[in-house]
């Protein structure tokens, strides 16, 4: 039986411009490496919890302690949860709140000569870690935006030069996926 491969789109909610990825993910993927899909495709670092929530149901990495009711995601098969035109939600990093909304925009059979996953465009930036969710993220732009503002020298240097609110390379979220998932 040939292979399910789910075109995802992934939008960063609360942010604008929209922060976004399209990527192409094998059906039988479990939520686990979906979490990685998605920390490699937006550009996260993967040093937060997360959960996904699907239907009513929450998936993540059980909690030790039993205060997170979360079904294990390396249990669950991607395929066994959603299909096309499925809606769902990934949050990460539950002091910041990053909720990210997919959507299952089609699904195809593999192409034998592709390697997947694969990100195949985006648009803008990903927030940095811990800049306080998409307030403190509007907080940063407006900061950046303004020589003027208070907080412009310290944002700026905090950020550091490299960071590009606009940029995104999906060739670098496609080598990213293909070597860390």
């Amino acid at each position: 039986m040939p292979r399910q491969i789910f075109q995802l789109k992934i939008s960063l909610a609360g942010v604008r411009p929209t922060v976004w990825r399209r990527v192409l993910v094998p059906g039988g993927y479990t939520l686990d490496r979906l979490h990685r899909v998605v920390q490699h495709g937006m550009g996260w670092r993967d040093c937060h919890l997360h959960s996904f929530e699907i239907d009513g149901i929450q998936y993540g990495e059980p909690d030790p302690d039993g205060e997170l009711a979360l079904t294990d995601e390396l249990d669950v098969r991607l395929d066994a949860v959603v299909g096309k035109g499925s809606r769902f939600h990934y949050t990460y990093d539950f002091g910041d709140w990053w909720e990210h909304d997919l959507v299952v925009e089609d699904a195809v059979t593999a192409d034998p000569e592709v390697r997947y996953p694969s990100c195949l465009d985006g648009a803008r930036a990903c927030p940095p870690e811990d800049i306080g969710g998409p307030v403190g993220y509007h907080a940063l732009l407006a900061a950046l935006a303004d020589p003027r503002h208070p907080e412009h020298r310290s944002m700026r240097e905090w950020v550091g030069d490299r960071f590009d609110p606009a940029a995104f390379d999906p060739g670098r979220a496609d080598t990213l996926l293909r070597r860390f998932c």
